[in-house]
């Protein structure tokens, strides 16, 4: 394990001399918040955070940090759920929440250039207020956009429009030693040598700094339907999903919902889920230019469903009957959440084919080893949001048995040719079990590239591969 220098007051000094003071949290002024990610299961507190807001001060602090051994940790929203913004090695925190800007927005190229700290959901409405889409559409918007670049957020729309690496043209990184780079560029099609740009995209920090993106757009579809769909079991649900993949119709996204959730999300709204008639849902989007065109898609969709067993399909073809399906299923993170004392969660992605393989794992799973489950997820991609719940279970029990879950669903998951996350990323929590899921090596080759882009290990210590 590297030795880093531990920071003290001539290290604050230093970067008081190119930042302004009141954008330096140090010692006591430093909030809870910047100690942990969104699970809070791990916690270590920076010794120093710089709220950056230029390129330059990135590039300053990163080549100082280089040059000093002073352990980096980058920070968005603090949003993860995997450990990758906590800093593990305390030393340099850089949040990002001041770069905070969209910087232009071209028409013709149909590109948005933005900075890290912008939130997911403003790049989303801006886009959408001047015509154009941006389509991932990861479950919680007010992440930052550097955040969703680090994880390679997916998200409900993956199904018809991929991953967050699918909408990105171009970044502005800053290296370890706080060299600037530009890569990729407005190209729609570059064979321009090894693709630096995509390795960046899901390497959570641990290889570059990103302080730019140029990010590609869609023209805004016109029309949108949502088709929720109550099956009997869940089972009947999910063995529907490959059935429409096959078919003519294009949804925009396909999740799968149990009632026990959905009744989570109710206490947490105050508000009723709008059908109640069943204990498993699929729920569908479609998107397009006319009603004409997307009733083509579900009506195909509507017949299949109902030859698989489904009660019942309902319509919603307006923002007022479609908004408090997706409030709810947007809701259902935080709506677990409230109700345990503390949980941690598997992004497991397995074949489309074998979703329900894996949730009747985790039902007979929970029995077996007698601790709460819950999960939801993106059936029309195979990824799944598994929760195991502490709720008043003494500290050791607690220990025990979430290692006994997390090692089942994760042997689970290989047996079933699937990978170990898939969009939340690595992190700090999963290393042990990306070692278990990918060959040594693999493993190798990602900690040469690792130590080509950070030879001083400076950039986000412990995360991903280090193992």
């Amino acid at each position: 394990m590297s030795t880093y220098k531990k920071m003290d007051e001539k290290d604050l000094e230093y970067i008081s001399s190119f930042m302004d003071r009141e954008r330096i949290l140090w010692g006591d002024e430093i909030n809870e918040e910047y100690s942990h990610d969104e699970l809070a299961s791990e916690r270590s507190y920076p010794e120093l955070v710089a709220r950056v807001t230029s390129t330059e001060e990135v590039s300053k602090l990163l080549a100082y940090a280089n040059k000093e051994h002073i352990a980096v940790t980058p920070r968005g929203a603090g949003t993860g759920l995997v450990g990758a913004a906590v800093a593990v090695e305390h030393g340099l925190m850089i949040d990002t929440t001041l770069m905070n800007h969209i910087l232009e927005l071209d028409e013709e190229n149909l590109t948005l250039t933005v900075e890290p700290g912008v939130l997911i959901m403003e790049v989303r409405s801006y886009a959408e207020e001047n015509g154009f889409f941006y389509p991932p559409d990861p479950g919680e918007k007010s992440a930052t956009i550097g955040g969703n670049i680090s994880t390679n957020a997916g998200g409900m729309t993956a199904v018809k429009y991929g991953v967050t690496r699918d909408f990105v043209r171009a970044l502005e990184v800053v290296l370890a030693d706080g060299t600037v780079m530009e890569l990729g560029g407005k190209v729609v099609k570059n064979s321009s040598g090894y693709d630096l740009k995509n390795m960046i995209i899901g390497s959570e920090g641990t290889l570059a700094f990103v302080t730019k993106a140029v990010l590609k757009l869609v023209p805004l579809p016109k029309k949108n339907v949502t088709l929720l769909i109550p099956f009997p079991t869940l089972a009947q649900a999910i063995r529907t999903v490959p059935l429409i993949i096959k078919s003519k119709a294009v949804p925009t996204a396909i999740e799968f919902m149990e009632r026990e959730v959905i009744l989570d999300a109710e206490e947490y709204l105050g508000r009723k889920f709008p059908d109640n008639q069943a204990d498993a849902y699929l729920l569908l989007k479609f998107d397009g230019d006319s009603m004409a065109e997307i009733a083509s898609y579900y009506d195909d969709t509507a017949q299949i469903c109902l030859e698989q067993g489904a009660i019942d399909l309902l319509i919603a073809d307006t923002e007022e009957r479609s908004t408090p399906v997706w409030k709810t299923r947007g809701a259902f993170l935080e709506a677990i959440k409230g109700t345990t004392t503390m949980m941690d969660e598997v992004d497991v992605v397995v074949p489309r084919n074998r979703v329900n393989d894996f949730v009747e794992f985790v039902h007979e799973l929970r029995n077996e080893i007698g601790i709460r489950i819950k999960s939801f997820g993106h059936a029309g991609d195979g990824n799944l949001h598994v929760y195991v719940l502490k709720d008043d279970l003494p500290d050791d029990k607690w220990e025990e048995l979430l290692n006994i879950a997390m090692d089942r669903m994760y042997e689970k998951s290989r047996e079933l040719e699937g990978q170990v996350s898939g969009e939340h990323g690595i992190g700090l929590v999963k290393r042990p079990y990306l070692k278990q899921s990918l060959p040594e090596a693999s493993l190798e080759i990602m900690r040469g590239v690792k130590k080509a882009f950070d030879p001083n290990n400076i950039m986000n210590p412990h995360k991903v591969c280090q193992i």
